[in-house]
């Protein structure tokens, strides 16, 4: 524990604390080595920080006086610890490797206080710009109408939207409630109630083609509400789930598949005969069925026989492509 560190436990010990800490624990809790580095950095918090610190001399121990209010001191500026340092810049270059850019002029104060700080410590901070990497595969752009999506989804306002669909190859026009905004598979999604179906939709904001913020406050939607709609079932294909998809995995493949996290109600059992046997909550079968042939001869569909179905033909369909004419 460097000095900084020190500085920061010392504060957050006397904050919680609602009576005084003798001497003697404090150099215990801050690992020191002897009283006089306890008068070092009190004199610091006192004169340089102005933390108003007192002692008592009945109980023999050191404590905060509160303001008139009973409110606590706290450390002026940022302050971390080593740990929060730690996860924050962690944390930033997660943010960073998922859309690169996406929100560097939003956290630039932010990076630059951190920066500050981090030149006073010794904990190889540095270092998580090369040690930690997170790899998108097949990564999509977030599109240039993110900012505006998430101005009004934080401002509460409703969006006019143009909107081009996938599945119709279509442009709409759209009124929407922006609910909240989902990352999904390296791609970005609006969950909203819109206006102009009078549903719950979701939007992928790559395909977004205009977005404007409208003065009217917009729709709220119960989290209930939006979690029975838009989460209940498998992947990003929204809808409240409507069948359970019974997978059997090999034993071979067991060892993957039970540690994987395909739905948060997902039910995983291994079978007597070391087969990993899944069920999993969906309504749409089209991104559920993607992820099934990915384990080609390792898994076989169980139930229902709509989806069973559904994977046959699209192994039908691959097979006929390598089939000589």
């Amino acid at each position: 524990m460097d000095k900084f560190d020190r500085i920061y436990k010392l504060h957050e010990l006397l904050r919680d604390r609602r009576t005084p800490i003798p001497r003697a624990e404090l150099v215990e809790q801050l690992e020191l080595k002897s009283e006089s580095s306890i008068y070092r950095l009190i004199r610091l918090l006192k004169d340089q920080l102005n933390a108003p610190i007192e002692w008592h001399d009945e109980i023999g121990g050191y404590y905060y006086k509160r303001d008139a209010s009973g409110g606590t001191y706290e450390l002026p500026g940022l302050w971390f610890n080593a740990k929060e340092l730690q996860a924050l810049i962690v944390f930033d270059r997660v943010l960073e490797s998922l859309d690169p850019g996406l929100l560097k002029d939003h956290l630039a104060p932010l990076n630059r206080r951190i920066g500050e700080l981090l030149k006073h410590q010794r904990l190889g901070l540095t270092e998580a710009a090369r040690r930690v990497r997170v790899v998108g595969a097949a990564a999509k752009a977030p599109g240039r109408w993110f900012e505006a999506v998430a101005e009004a989804l934080l401002q509460r306002r409703e969006l006019r939207l143009r909107y081009h669909g996938r599945s119709k190859d279509q442009v709409s026009e759209r009124v929407v409630s922006p609910q909240r905004l989902v990352h999904y598979r390296d791609t970005w999604y609006l969950d909203g109630w819109c206006h102009t179906r009078s549903a719950l939709r979701t939007f992928a904001i790559d395909r977004i083609r205009e977005a404007k913020e409208r003065a009217d406050t917009a729709r709220d939607v119960p989290e209930a509400d939006l979690d029975a709609h838009l989460a209940s079932s498998y992947g990003i294909f929204a809808g409240k789930a409507n069948k359970t998809a019974v997978l059997r995995f090999s034993a071979n493949a067991a060892r993957w598949v039970a540690d994987e996290r395909w739905h948060p109600q997902q039910i995983g059992q291994f079978l007597t005969d070391g087969r990993y046997e899944l069920r999993v909550p969906y309504r749409d079968a089209t991104e559920l069925a993607m992820d099934v042939m990915r384990f080609g001869p390792e898994v076989e569909v169980a139930a229902p026989d709509s989806l069973r179905e559904a994977v046959v033909e699209r192994l039908r369909a691959a097979l006929a492509r390598y089939k000589p004419e």
